[in-house]
């Protein structure tokens, strides 16, 4: 099959998405409001609560839900054949993420802000809120530790791409100041702020930075490892408009570019599917497509993280309600469409069907390195430039995805210590919790050994849990929405077919670890399986009694204190 197929019923599909489903959910099921004050008005503090220009808001929220797992799972999953990965990504795009991502931003907006934790305290109950807390906990610190270690690895590897990593924050600094300071107009930024990326990103490809095998008497992996921590724990207490919003919006430009450049290099040679639809010869110890499929590939199809940044940090920036659906379903689409790019890259940017297999030779190969590979061969076949260059350019995509999710997830990860604090009474200040996160991440990354590979020890769960949040958010949105006498199957269909799939590849997880002796990962999935199912039977008791609790909206609500923390 010619990939350029692939491309436009994959791209045309999430575009009709956007237009009319969205559309139709912001209008009949959640029925935005343009005049209804959110909380970045309602609570504006100039650090967490800043009201934002939806572009720049959208950059934030896309560059920090896809980070490298839409790139890692469908780039694994293809293993299955390109056809099951590909009816995943754009039918979970458009009908699952979605709904999902517009619709827990929604709720955080009409809940003064609140995070998903909080709102899990208020409609489906406290027992509920402490092992929702918990998965969530264990979620973030999964992203954090493993995401240190994919960035390190990529710096380590793509040494071309050390440049442009790091001077994105200088340009990112600049850009803040540009808009807020001396407030040029955002056409022109963006532009300025674009060519400066892509000018390191030619630096970098001309000047590779390779450190020494020890750094400090860490390898240089560890190095960067520590380093990317120790940047990830100060972005995350900064005011949003000084780093965090600028970072994400002129990420989000150059990762689009990026992604114009794969989805034009496509149009222009029109490379051949090499692996097939459905691979019937899969690797021994493959694990089966179902439910495997399902979590295997989250981020890109849908995620429950994109709820916690959504709920996090996204829903206390919201200009307008109306902003919703550009913000959440279109950066849901944003991340569908890099899925796409990655299993086009991974399935078409191989000469032979034999070269595919010999790099799929097991469960688990691929990944970032096939994606930066097949797609470096298809834009140098396209482009006409040195492979180095097009695997500089797609590195650096995959880093700069990587490292905006980090640092917003160690952020969300101090809002969910801090949230913790209080149900036990201690108030955590923004500095104390964020070195407990910090203290907690990077004691995970070199608990196995000095070449803090250790955040990559829980990764296995990563699928499962985060789907399982996904479907918990689900649940809640399902709760409001019954209490307000809206349609609610739009959200209840996916929360039950997600549910279904996370809880089976939980009990199918638990059976390998058991196979394995992989005592660690066994207790973990065994506590994450309880909080699910005891967070769901409360979740659907909350359901059965929603319409008789009424409109949560004519209810009295105090602001979240995690938002406020200074």
């Amino acid at each position: 099959m010619n990939s350029i197929v692939l491309a436009l019923i994959g791209v045309g599909m999430m575009l009709l998405g956007y237009f009319f489903y969205s559309k139709f959910i912001s209008t009949k099921v959640l029925k935005l409001e343009e005049s209804f004050v959110t909380p970045a008005h309602e609570f504006q503090d100039g650090i967490d609560h800043v009201p934002t220009n939806k572009l720049v808001l959208w950059g934030h929220h896309f560059t920090s839900v896809a980070g490298a797992a839409p790139i890692v799972g469908p780039a694994i999953a293809v293993i299955w054949g390109w056809l099951p990965a590909f009816l995943w990504v754009t039918l979970g795009t458009v009908f699952f993420a979605g709904m999902h991502d517009l619709g827990v931003l929604w709720a955080s907006v009409r809940n003064k802000g609140k995070s998903i934790g909080s709102l899990s305290g208020r409609y489906i109950g406290a027992r509920g809120r402490v092992l929702f807390l918990v998965v969530i906990f264990l979620l973030l610190l999964m992203v954090n530790a493993a995401f240190a270690v994919v960035i390190a690895g990529l710096l380590v590897g793509t040494p071309s791409a050390v440049i442009p990593t790091w001077g994105a924050l200088v340009v990112a600094v600049l850009v803040g100041q540009a808009i807020y300071r001396l407030k040029w107009s955002l056409p022109l930024v963006s532009i300025v702020g674009v060519v400066a990326l892509y000018g390191l990103i030619i630096l970098g490809d001309q000047v590779p930075v390779v450190l020494p095998e020890t750094v400090l008497g860490l390898s240089a992996k560890a190095f960067w490892i520590v380093l990317l921590f120790l940047y990830a724990g100060i972005a995350s207490m900064l005011p949003v408009w000084v780093l965090l919003q600028p970072r994400d919006y002129i990420n989000g430009l150059q990762l689009f570019v990026g992604l114009g450049l794969l989805y034009a290099s496509v149009l222009f040679t029109m490379p051949t599917v090499v692996a097939p639809a459905i691979n019937d010869a899969v690797p021994e110890g493959t694990p089966p497509i179902v439910p495997l499929l399902f979590v295997t590939i989250a981020c890109g199809a849908l995620s429950g993280f994109h709820g916690m940044v959504a709920s996090g940090t996204s829903s206390k920036q919201l200009n307008k309600e109306t902003d919703a659906r550009f913000v959440g379903y279109f950066g849901a689409v944003g991340e569908g469409l890099l899925a796409l790019g990655a299993i086009i890259a991974t399935t078409a940017g191989f000469q032979s069907l034999a070269q595919w297999r010999e790099v799929y030779s097991a469960f688990g190969k691929g990944g970032v390195n096939a994606f930066v590979d097949g797609g470096g061969a298809i834009m140098e076949a396209a482009l006409h430039v040195p492979h180095s260059l097009s695997a500089t350019v797609l590195a650096t995509m995959a880093v700069l995805f990587a490292a905006t999710t980090m640092d917003t997830g160690v952020r969300l990860q101090r809002f969910v210590v801090q949230e913790a604090g209080e149900l036990i009474g201690v108030k955590l200040r923004r500095v104390s919790a964020t070195v407990i996160v910090l203290v907690v991440c990077i004691g995970l990354s070199f608990v196995a050994g000095a070449d803090g590979e250790g955040g990559m020890i829980i990764w296995p769960l990563f699928g499962t849990t985060n789907q399982l949040m996904a479907s918990l958010s689900l649940a809640i949105i399902t709760v409001i929405l019954l209490r307000k006498r809206r349609p609610a199957l739009y959200a209840l269909i996916p929360f039950t077919i997600v549910l279904a799939m996370s809880v089976l590849a939980l009990v199918v997880q638990l059976g390998t670890f058991y196979k394995d002796g992989n005592w660690l990962l066994l207790v973990l999935d065994i506590i994450i399986l309880v909080c699910a199912l005891v967070v769901t039977l409360e979740s659907v008791r909350a359901m059965v009694g929603a319409r008789a609790a009424g409109d949560p909206d004519a209810e009295v609500r105090a602001p979240e204190p995690v938002g406020h923390d200074i």
